[in-house]
């Protein structure tokens, strides 16, 4: 781990949990308002990184985790960040680049699983997975990139994005700050002003990264039982074949291991 007074700090930033997004097509590249929210993802990014170095952190690593993973722009973030963009091939995903070292990690960003009530753009992982177990528990993104982060002994301190992932994350997360950026009215979205969700993110960061010592890591039990329950049942035939996997039902294959790398293993495959 860094310097207690200079901590280093992991931030994961995704798309779908950005303040204002709505609409699935305001995270497409190909579509002409990505640009604008883009722009925000930036601002939300940068906004951590302040509160970060607010709170004495001298190594930032920011991690691109939204589709390509090449939507923040490098020469727009702030320089005292590094910045992993594309994805890597390994079962570490939107936590690429997460080890020992960490003293802290950030989620910036993110949103609900699928299945969530008034949550905006819901989903988990991709269309193909509906949900995603762990010991019984659903887990949504932010608590898989949790048991990762766990894995290294490192807490997730922060997390911000839509009312309902903030919820999920103050119930799961010992002591973790959240700045709810916005709150699903069906499909529909009441969303905060960027010039104020921007401020409360650097400050929450930076309160966050402070009080890090009163965060626990988030581990799973020593047996962990990853159960990945697929959109079709084609996928589920497929992921059957993994060596080890347990059919469960039509939809749903399961994978049980004492090492978490072997079910992030499994999942890397499987999904």
């Amino acid at each position: 781990m860094a310097n207690e007074d200079s901590p280093k700090v992991f931030i994961s930033v995704d798309m779908e949990g950005i303040t204002g997004v709505t609409h699935w097509d305001e995270v497409d590249s190909s579509h002409r308002n990505y640009e604008h929210f883009r722009s925000l993802m930036i601002d939300e990014a940068n906004a951590a990184i302040d509160g970060a170095l607010d709170a004495g952190a001298t190594q930032i690593v920011v991690r691109d985790s939204h589709d390509t993973a090449r939507n923040l722009l490098p020469g727009k973030l702030r320089p005292e960040a590094k910045l992993i963009r594309e994805w890597a091939g390994s079962p570490f995903g939107m936590m690429q680049g997460i080890d020992e070292s960490f003293d802290a990690v950030v989620f910036v960003g993110y949103h609900a699983q699928a299945g969530t009530p008034n949550a905006t753009l819901k989903h988990t992982m991709s269309g193909k997975i509906y949900d995603l177990r762990i010991n019984g528990e659903a887990v949504p993104e932010a608590g898989w990139n949790a048991l990762i982060a766990g894995y290294y002994r490192v807490p997730v301190v922060f997390l911000s994005g839509d009312a309902a992932i903030c919820e999920y994350a103050k119930f799961n997360f010992t002591r973790v700050e959240t700045v709810s950026v916005k709150e699903g009215i069906g499909k529909a979205c009441i969303s905060l002003s960027p010039k104020k969700t921007v401020p409360i993110i650097r400050e929450g960061v930076k309160n966050a990264v402070k009080n890090r010592n009163n965060c626990q890591p988030f581990t799973p039990d020593d047996s962990c039982f990853t159960e990945i329950q697929y959109a079709k049942e084609e996928k589920a035939n497929e992921a059957q074949w993994y060596p080890g996997a347990e059919r469960v039902d039509n939809r749903t294959v399961g994978f049980r291991s004492d090492d978490f790398l072997e079910c992030m293993r499994f999942f890397m495959f499987a999904h």
